[in-house]
């Protein structure tokens, strides 16, 4: 268990332990949201986005047939240079 002390103007120090956890590093933002049963969680909101947007993308690369890097390379070239 951590514990952190909230100054008079609201803010606090993340202990050094939370913040290796969540991958923390200066200039990170943090995202606090509250789960269904009161319970307030707190997490790297750039980690956060990344997850999100790889639910975003769950099962595209199926549907579009790419199963290896040399596909995804195929990919890269047909939208750099126009071609496969």
């Amino acid at each position: 268990m951590n514990l952190a002390k909230v100054s008079a103007n609201g803010q606090i120090t993340v202990p050094a332990e939370i913040r290796r956890l969540l991958g923390l590093k200066s200039g990170d933002k943090i995202l606090f949201f509250q789960n269904p049963n009161g319970e307030v969680v707190i997490n790297n909101a750039s980690a956060q986005a990344i997850y999100k947007a790889q639910k975003a993308f769950e099962g595209v690369a199926e549907q579009m047939g790419v199963e290896n890097e040399d596909d995804v390379q195929a990919l890269v070239n047909e939208v750099r240079y126009g071609k496969a």
